[in-house]
């Protein structure tokens, strides 16, 4: 129940957060937006619960433990709200027109964002909300995880650089390139605490090389 009213109150919030700025109802891109992440998230709610309520459990979790995390999540966090701030202001001020092909394709980015985050979850039952290492946790090799070290982090990249311009708006593209430069900060640190506490970390980090895109970084 507290996973559930979380889903539906984060849906509400960021609707109210894109429409209060925006100053009207009219805002087809902010609706579709909203009914794509109720719908994915749902779903991947759904499944977890079904199919692995403990996951479900640590996706609740919100508080970091390390304190370079804490300050991390933080930097990240006034990223993801100028995301979804910028765009209302945008709408209703006029500053850019992004044209409707645009606006569908980057939902289908953020849809296939969605669909790499749920792959990572059905192959990964300790992808965590907040950086740890639990007890009997072990590497996972398989799936995306054979291709990058953190998938999860590439799929909330891929959603959110393309959030901007799923809600209709180029300038808030600019204030979310900065979460390039907080996620590679977080991968960094996360990987400081695996391959010291997590067996097996750093052979498999010598096997797949690259951490967030294949053949870049």
């Amino acid at each position: 129940m507290r996973a559930l009213s979380r889903l539906v109150a984060g849906c509400v919030l960021v609707l109210v957060v894109l429409l209060g700025p925006a100053g009207t109802l009219d805002y087809w891109e902010a609706w579709a937006y909203v009914g794509l992440l109720f719908v994915a998230v749902t779903l991947i709610f759904l499944y977890l619960l079904v199919h692995d309520p403990g996951l479900l459990e640590r996706r609740m979790k919100t508080k970091e433990r390390r304190a370079e995390q804490a300050v991390i999540v933080k930097l990240g966090s006034v990223c993801y709200v100028l995301a979804f701030v910028v765009p209302g202001l945008d709408r209703r001020f006029g500053w850019s027109h992004v044209p409707a092909a645009a606006v569908v394709a980057a939902d289908v980015v953020v849809l296939l964002g969605y669909v790499l985050f749920a792959l990572v979850l059905r192959e990964n039952s300790y992808a965590s909300r907040v950086v740890e290492v639990e007890q009997g946790q072990r590497v996972v090799t398989t799936g995306p995880y054979a291709a990058v070290r953190h998938p999860m982090y590439l799929a909330v990249l891929a959603m959110f650089l393309s959030t901007p311009v799923a809600l209709g708006s180029w300038w808030a593209v600019v204030p979310t390139l900065p979460l390039i430069a907080v996620m590679a900060a977080r991968i960094r640190n996360e990987e400081q605490l695996l391959a010291t506490e997590l067996d097996g970390y750093q052979e498999y980090a010598r096997i797949t090389r690259y951490r967030l895109i294949p053949g870049l970084w």
